[in-house]
């Protein structure tokens, strides 16, 4: 294949891994497999007919909770420990080991972040300054349990399914002493980058994509939007920002209006792509507290399952559970797509 043959078309039409520095592990892609029929599950295909107030919604202002606890009227967002939480603060600190079986306990909190206080928007939906509230709600919540716990893990599971059980626009927080799997590789990888070259790792990649321009989905002053190049599901998106900075709470008033805007256009695409409310699990990512942020860039993961239309997903069964995760639709086909839905405001 000639030399001037761009870098991922060499593969396109080939099954081939792709190497995702960021957590050091490999994809496997097979970009013919999405010629296959399908006579599979199919998800239910999302309507979302919603009042601005349920009085049935435990999140919505002044309802009842499972708990008892009233809401009080909120007029903008509200935080509020988890009736059901996954981490709690008070379990003590101890450890076990017996031979291979090692435990410890884990104290930690689990709150509910409500993002406005009508029910019927999503925040694609939502204004500006009101996608910018919720930032600050994140960055301020980041901030206090960073005080207290190493990991802080904001994320928002959209749609039942990713197994959402209330419509109501909302997002959670754990926060944990330990360092899970996840954020433990993406931490190594950027601290040994940093090492080696000096420079911080998705700094010198956004770099590079942006001179590609074949995965980017939107692009802006402070923010860019693309389809990592070892993306796993489908239509997944990285947010990186312009310029280093490890934490989420470190990005000031102009960066994150320029993130709001890039997220609610981003957002809308995922809906316009099959005409349907697009689910996904979305979360950031910020340099661990309690230690130096060298080698960290903050950014922010969208992950959606749907593959093919608004009732196939992509399910990771068989030899992603056994062996490695793979992906079907090629992560520059999937950019494409995306940026169809953008109105012009992908060209980097």
């Amino acid at each position: 294949m000639p030399e001037e043959t761009p870098f991922h078309e060499r593969f396109a039409a080939v099954s081939h891994r792709r190497y995702n520095p960021l957590e050091n592990r490999w994809v496997l892609v097979a970009p013919h497999r999405t010629q296959r029929p399908w006579e599979g599950a199919k998800e239910p295909v999302a309507t979302e007919s919603l009042p601005a107030y349920d009085p049935g919604c435990y999140l919505c202002p002044g309802n009842e909770r499972a708990s008892g606890a009233i809401n009080p009227d909120y007029t903008d967002t509200f935080v509020f420990t988890n009736d059901f939480p996954a981490l709690v603060p008070d379990v003590g600190h101890f450890a076990a080991e017996r031979g291979l079986l090692r435990a410890e306990t884990e104290p930690g909190t689990s709150r509910v972040l409500c993002f406005s206080p009508r029910h019927d928007l999503a925040l694609a939906g939502m204004s500006i300054d009101t996608v910018v509230g919720v930032i600050d709600l994140w960055a301020d919540q980041t901030e206090q349990l960073g005080d207290t716990y190493q990991w802080v893990q904001v994320f928002e599971n959209r749609g039942v399914a990713m197994g959402a059980s209330n419509p109501h626009p909302h997002g959670q927080i754990w926060a944990g002493r330990a360092l899970p799997d996840i954020p433990a590789r993406e931490d190594r990888a950027q601290r040994d980058y940093f090492a080696d070259h000096g420079r911080t790792l998705l700094s010198d990649y956004l770099r590079q994509e942006l001179e590609d321009g074949s995965r980017i989905v939107i692009r802006r002053d402070h923010f860019t939007a693309l389809v990592p190049f070892w993306a796993v599901w489908p239509f997944e998106t990285i947010l990186i920002p312009s310029r280093p900075a490890a934490r989420l709470p470190e990005l000031d008033p102009v960066e994150r209006r320029d993130l709001a805007e890039l997220l609610t256009g981003l957002l809308a695409a995922y809906d316009g792509l099959f005409d349907t409310p697009f689910p996904y699990s979305m979360g950031w990512h910020g340099a661990p507290y309690g230690a130096a942020t060298e080698g960290w860039q903050f950014h922010g993961h969208v992950l959606p399952p749907l593959l093919r239309s608004a009732t196939v997903r992509k399910f990771m069964v068989g030899y992603e559970l056994l062996a490695g995760p793979q992906r079907d639709l090629t992560a520059e086909s999937a950019a494409e797509r995306l940026r169809y839905f953008i109105g012009g405001q992908a060209t980097p």
